[in-house]
């Protein structure tokens, strides 16, 4: 962990903020929207992040570090399982935990359930109820949204915000600017994620295969980025594995005549290009693992605890 020497005076405010929910709720479209930049990948489907993701973003003097969690639902297998664990642990260590409410659904005092359990039993210090995605439903039903998930957990306070449109978001940035513990920062002032290059590329094609692949998605697949090599005239070579269980999968992801992996990495190295503002050249291949999610350095790799 780097400390910033600028910047860094008893003044500084800094704090870690978790962001939880259930999966698809907007964590990583809010954390996206804050940082002002694309540190955790997004798709519609659920469990899309697998690992605590920072985001560094400076308001004023308050340097805000936040940990988008993998969201929260009944785990079955033990990468789930670990996923899972990872933002159950975040609740603890947060100074400010998010719970990130999908306010367009109905029951969500039920159905939010779970994440209200852990809340009541570790007891964070500081928890805002934000009900996300309000552009998608009447304003008048919000308040009853508001009343009911206040009337099962004692929230310190309620924001109504649209994550995607950035609506009400301002707002919440301001109350971590100013509640945040006088602290020196933590990361230096150009920082915006601790994620390393080598796995930021990988989530990035990881994103275009859960976008592009739709049903078919084999959920079971892992990218891990093997090659990096720099070029004199500013340009990348970045070469990538997808790991699949299955050879049905690994047809799913090449597609007929190679056409689906050609079109997952034209889409990644664009994504790439606007990221690293620099030519990429990307090559992806696809190989089989059978229960390659059982392997230890798998965990290692995304950071998290293999459950017992």
């Amino acid at each position: 962990m780097s400390t910033s020497k600028s910047k860094a005076t008893p003044e500084t405010r800094c704090g870690f903020i978790a962001l939880v929910g259930l999966p698809n709720a907007g964590k990583s479209t809010l954390m996206n929207n804050i940082v002002g930049a694309k540190v955790s990948i997004i798709s519609k489907k659920p469990q899309t992040t697998r690992n605590r993701i920072l985001g560094i973003a400076i308001e004023d003097k308050t340097q805000m570090v936040f940990v988008d969690t993998p969201g929260i639902f009944k785990a079955k297998k033990t990468l789930e399982r670990a996923m899972v664990g990872a933002a159950m642990e975040s609740i603890a260590e947060a100074d400010i935990v998010v719970h990130i409410v999908d306010a367009s659904r109905k029951n969500i005092a039920d159905i939010n359930g779970p994440i209200i359990q852990r809340l009541e039993h570790d007891k964070p210090k500081r928890c805002y109820l934000v009900l996300n995605k309000i552009d998608q439903m009447a304003r008048q039903d919000l308040l009853a949204r508001a009343t009911e998930m206040n009337a099962v957990y004692d929230y310190d306070q309620t924001f109504m915000i649209s994550g995607l449109k950035g609506d009400g978001v301002q707002t919440l940035v301001d109350d971590f600017a100013e509640t945040l513990p006088n602290d020196v920062w933590h990361y230096d002032e150009d920082e915006i994620t601790d994620m390393p290059m080598r796995m930021m590329a990988a989530e990035m094609t990881r994103e275009q295969i859960f976008n592009q692949l739709h049903e078919e998605l084999p959920y079971d697949m892992y990218v891990q980025t093997e090659e990096w090599e720099e070029f004199d005239n500013g340009s990348v070579k970045i070469s990538q594995v997808i790991t699949v269980q299955k050879d049905s999968q690994k047809a799913i992801v090449l597609g007929k005549g190679g056409a689906r992996i050609k079109s997952l990495g034209q889409a990644a190295r664009e994504e790439l290009e606007e990221f690293l503002e620099r030519r990429v050249h990307l090559k992806l291949f696809v190989k089989v693992q059978k229960n390659w999610a059982d392997g230890a350095e798998i965990y290692q790799l995304m950071g998290l605890q293999r459950p017992s």
